[in-house]
């Protein structure tokens, strides 16, 4: 099928995923089920080990596309769907079982941002701007921004953030701990392409998806929960074609070859 507000291209294992809804790459309804059914198709595909999300042209992802809001107004039925089908691609990227970094190439702000926290690792450019300026709207971030901005932070970072409805820029909010790293325009994509192979290169998908899961599950239930589910998947690696190949060839002192993916 051909996609319509996405462009795809591959270099090796890395898949770079190019949001294309211009001007500002809004999310509309059509676009959110557009990524959805992205990432669906790339957590199964073979081909591909590692996700970047970024934007085409000067933005990231501008935010919700507001003129489907006014159609909304007065019918919470709609704006609770309209919510819920934002949360669930941002949840579905941050289930993905293979590393998704955002590449922030311009202003996320918004849902843009929202999709952003989604991913398991953001770089940023040294010219773009953060915001969730929502409640200027007499709104709130709905699409799970007043949740995972609170977990990356504080919850007293996410109020100023969101109660000012303050842009902030990739260097504040590298020290907020917002994103990872900051990067000129021109090292951006080169950056987040050699970041993704630093993940996957010489490793098992096995053990990647399985510390994945562990990790962004984890942070989200009481730490004996998250050490349970941790030493039971660590003891199901044993069992795997994978842990014998990396362990012998540890012992061996060469480079694995490992065959599940």
């Amino acid at each position: 099928m051909e996609n319509t507000f996405t462009a795809i291209s591959k270099s090796n294992f890395v898949t770079i995923v190019e949001v294309d809804n211009p001007p500002a790459n809004t999310l509309s309804s059509a676009s959110i089920a557009e990524l959805r059914s992205v990432f669906h198709t790339l957590a199964t595909d073979e081909t591909t080990r590692a996700i970047i999300l970024t934007g085409l042209g000067r933005f990231f992802i501008a935010g919700a596309d507001i003129k489907e809001f006014v159609a909304v107004l007065g019918n919470e039925a709609e704006a609770l769907a309209m919510a819920t089908a934002g949360q669930a691609l941002c949840d579905e990227i941050e289930a993905m079982n293979k590393p998704v970094i955002a590449a922030i190439n311009g202003p996320a702000l918004g849902g843009g941002l929202e999709v952003a926290l989604g991913c398991h690792y953001r770089i940023a450019a040294d010219d773009a701007i953060l915001g969730l300026p929502e409640l200027k709207l007499g709104l709130l971030p709905a699409f799970g921004g007043t949740q995972r901005l609170s977990r990356l932070t504080n919850p007293a970072i996410a109020l100023e953030i969101i109660l000012t409805s303050k842009q902030v820029t990739s260097k504040e909010a590298y020290e907020l701990g917002i994103i990872q790293k900051v990067v000129t325009s021109e090292e951006l994509l080169s950056t987040a392409i050699k970041t993704a192979e630093s993940f996957i290169e010489e490793k098992s998908m096995t053990s990647i998806t399985r510390t994945i899961e562990c990790i962004m599950q984890g942070y989200q239930e009481d730490i004996q929960q998250g050490l349970k589910r941790e030493r039971h998947r660590f003891a199901e690696l044993f069992n795997t074609k994978d842990a014998k190949e990396g362990i012998h060839a540890f012992v061996e002192k060469r480079k694995p070859k490992f065959i599940q993916s």
